[in-house]
């Protein structure tokens, strides 16, 4: 699911602030953006985010920056070196452009005391690991506020598609139910092409239209379907890690779909509308499928 949060701290005169993004994803994939030279608290970081995080595209950015009163030197020989090369190159290429003070600041060099360092002593690394990570435990604490509101209405969305499908499978049921003298009168209309007029045995013509409609009896997918849709709902009622669960189930749902039409050709009125019916079934089931790679 989506969402962004952050969180900021304190250490050491250093502004710390880090923000984490997610987005849908079938499986996690963590990137993490961290200053040069604090790659050792990378490990530390992912494992914060996989012990929140199950599914998505989760990016996290660490930042940190002087504090509001931490103290900037400028470095003069440096500065003058940019200036003096910069001057070099607008006499020759006889530009009359101004040089732009906030830009000259940015080059490397310019500013001491701008760039963080990782401490040297190994205590000192353990507190800013703790404090980075107690500020990345805040901002996916926040980011996890936002996802289970947006789960919530996804949940929402869930059970008013499976409610769908339900009322779609009960449909289908009972046009089953009178489908049998359909395939009567179709089974009928076929020998008599092909007898051209003959007498028919009516106990004969009986049993053909009976194993004609037990080929085509669609009573246990229609039992399986409901069975999925029960077991879909205990699932999201019962949150937790359901994604890949719910996309089991929305797999078996879609075979049930596939054999609903593939047992259903177009006899008279009845079959058309199973065949209708079967496909409203496959249309919902992909848009759940949708949803549910949202899911964790």
């Amino acid at each position: 699911m989506t969402g962004f949060a952050s969180a900021r701290a304190e250490h050491n005169g250093w502004a710390l602030r880090v923000s984490v993004k997610s987005v849908n994803h079938r499986f996690l994939d963590v990137k993490l953006r961290i200053p040069e030279g604090f790659d050792l608290y990378e490990i530390r970081l992912r494992q914060a985010v996989r012990e929140k995080i199950l599914r998505g595209h989760v990016e996290v950015t660490v930042n940190i920056r002087p504090s509001a009163g931490a103290a900037l030197q400028i470095n003069n020989d440096v500065a003058h070196a940019y200036l003096k090369a910069a001057e070099g190159l607008r006499a020759g290429a006889a530009s009359s452009g101004e040089l732009d003070v906030v830009a000259l600041l940015r080059l490397p060099g310019v500013v001491t005391g701008a760039a963080p360092e990782v401490p040297e002593s190994e205590e000192e690394r353990e507190r800013l690991g703790a404090v980075l990570t107690g500020c990345l435990a805040e901002a996916l604490a926040e980011l996890e506020v936002m996802r289970r509101v947006e789960g919530r209405h996804l949940a929402e969305d869930l059970r008013a598609r499976t409610a769908r499908i339900a009322e779609q499978a009960a449909r289908v049921r009972e046009l089953a139910k009178s489908m049998q003298p359909a395939f009567q009168r179709r089974l009928e209309g076929r020998l008599k092409e092909l007898l051209s007029g003959t007498g028919l045995d009516p106990q004969r013509l009986a049993q053909e239209a009976a194993l004609l409609a037990e080929r085509s009896d669609v009573s246990e997918e229609l039992d399986r379907l409901r069975s999925h849709l029960t077991q879909f709902a205990q699932v999201v009622e019962a949150g937790g890690e359901a994604g890949k669960k719910l996309d089991f189930l929305l797999q078996e749902m879609h075979r049930e779909a596939n054999t609903l039409l593939s047992k259903t050709p177009g006899v008279e009125s009845e079959g058309l509308a199973i065949t209708g019916l079967a496909l409203e079934i496959k249309a919902e089931i992909e848009k759940l499928r949708e949803q549910v790679q949202n899911i964790e």
